[in-house]
C-alpha cells in the first residue's frame, strides 16, 4: 500500500518540477533588456559609496561609513536582488548578443554569486549580532564587489546594448 503511494508521489513531484522548469525557461526566453532593467531596484543606490561607481571600481568610504550609507540590511538586500538581476542580464547578453566578451560574462557571473554569498553572510551575522564589526566588514566587501560589478555591467551594456546605458545608470 505504501509503495504505490510513494511511486505516485515521486511521479507527481517530478512532473511538478518539469512543469516549473519549462515555465521558467519560457519566462527566461521572453525577457528583454527593458524587462530586465525594470527589475533593478532603484530604492537604494551605491552612488553615495563611490564617486563614479558605474565607471570604475572601488569605494571611497570606510566600513562604518558604508554601513550607514547603505542603510544597513536594507542596502544589503537591494544589492542581493540587483546582483541576481545583473546575473540575468549577463545571461541574456550571452544568449542574444553576438561578439560579447566571454571573460567579462564569466566575471559578472562570478561577481554576482560572490556578492549574493557575502550579503547572505552579512545578513546572517546581523541577525545574531546586529551591526558588529564583522557585519560592517562583510557589508563593505559586498558593496565593493557590487560597485565593481556595476562598472563591468556598464561596460557590457556599452558593448552589447548601448541604448540601455542611460536606463541602467538611472536605475543604479
Amino acid at each position: 500500500m505504501i509503495f504505490p503511494m510513494l511511486e505516485v508521489g515521486i511521479v507527481v513531484l517530478v512532473a511538478a518540477y518539469l512543469g516549473y522548469w519549462r515555465l521558467s525557461a519560457r519566462r527566461r526566453n521572453a525577457q528583454t533588456w527593458e524587462s530586465l532593467m525594470a527589475r533593478l531596484r532603484p530604492d537604494w543606490s551605491a552612488r553615495e559609496l563611490s564617486d563614479q561607481f558605474l565607471w570604475k571600481e572601488g569605494l571611497t568610504s570606510t566600513p562604518e561609513d558604508t554601513w550607514t550609507r547603505m542603510q544597513g540590511p536594507h542596502g544589503l538586500w537591494v544589492m542581493y536582488q540587483n546582483a541576481k538581476t545583473m546575473l540575468d542580464m549577463a545571461d541574456y547578453a550571452d544568449r542574444n548578443c553576438e561578439n560579447v566578451d566571454r571573460v567579462l560574462l564569466a566575471t559578472l557571473r562570478s561577481d554576482a554569486m560572490q556578492i549574493r554569498l557575502c550579503v547572505l553572510m552579512a545578513l546572517a551575522q546581523y541577525a545574531f549580532t546586529q551591526a558588529s564589526e564583522g557585519v560592517r566588514v562583510n557589508a563593505f566587501r559586498a558593496a565593493s564587489m557590487y560597485t565593481g560589478m556595476a562598472a563591468r555591467m556598464t561596460q557590457l551594456l556599452q558593448e552589447s546594448a548601448a541604448v540601455m546605458v542611460p536606463d541602467f545608470v538611472a536605475a543604479m
